[in-house]
């Protein structure tokens, strides 16, 4: 019999002294977090290199924090939006604080013939709607306003987006950042200069990121005509530099199997 794999004191654990199933499994603190299912490219490599899976994620929900209800939106989703509506699939806008601009969302690559648009103003009326696309395995995205949700109600939608195998986005203000959340991935976002993105990415699964991320996000319609005046308009305002407290990702992590279907019982 072999002796047992232990690290010798002050040196690194190496996986391959396990048998290779259980060396597969092993994880490092100082690496990326798995993900469950399958993710989805986000048209952004230098933010693809940080979130786990290289992408945006289906089968969970994704907070997306911005300091104000509609000011990001389009920039940072948008590169992912034409591959999500191949196939079918349809954008899915749950409560939006603005109607949809059809013209400027075919500079996206977004058809209106395949965007959804739930006019609903309530928090009740919201979540309700929301749950009912989830539970109706839609293919393409799902993007919900809820800027008053509770940890419970985004935790019930989250048990929910397991079985749905399409982007699921909240978004939130960026006071949400103080509260607990069972989302496994929340990304803030604000404008930068140069018609750019300014990406933090407070939780994730896996080793913490305190990096900023700055993101060109100029659809490709308007790079070739935006004067260079519009292109060094500075940042109206810009994402804090906190992140999620380690008692409040406690608080707020996913729930179990078990506790789902308790809390769905409910």
């Amino acid at each position: 019999m072999s002796a047992p794999a232990f690290a010798a004191p002050g040196r690194a654990f190496d996986p391959a002294l396990l048998p290779g199933p259980v060396a597969q499994a092993v994880w490092r603190g100082s690496d990326l977090g798995r993900v469950a299912g399958r993710t989805v490219p986000t048209g952004f490599a230098l933010l693809d290199g940080q979130l786990p899976g290289g992408g945006w994620p289906t089968q969970a929900v994704t907070e997306l924090l911005q300091p104000a209800a509609a000011l990001c939106v389009w920039r940072l989703l948008g590169p992912a939006l034409p591959g999500l509506l191949q196939g079918g699939g349809r954008i899915y806008l749950v409560g939006p604080p603005q109607p949809p601009h059809a013209g400027g969302l075919a500079q996206w690559g977004v058809p209106p013939a395949q965007l959804v648009w739930v006019q609903a103003e309530v928090l009740a009326d919201r979540l309700w709607a929301t749950e009912q696309i989830l539970q109706a395995a839609p293919a393409g995205a799902v993007l919900a306003w809820l800027p008053q949700a509770r940890p419970g109600q985004i935790r019930r939608l989250h048990i929910h987006a397991q079985a749905c195998d399409a982007p699921v986005f909240l978004f939130r203000p960026m006071a949400a950042l103080q509260q607990a959340s069972p989302a496994p991935l929340r990304v803030c976002v604000a404008l930068a200069p140069g018609w750019g993105l300014q990406v933090r990415i407070p939780k994730r699964r896996g080793a913490a990121f305190d990096g900023v991320l700055q993101l060109a996000a100029v659809p490709a319609p308007l790079q070739a005509v935006l004067p260079p005046r519009l292109a060094c308009v500075p940042a109206p305002g810009q994402a804090p530099v906190c992140k999620e407290s380690s008692d409040v990702r406690a608080l707020g992590r996913v729930a179990s199997s078990a506790a789902a279907s308790r809390l769905l019982a409910h």
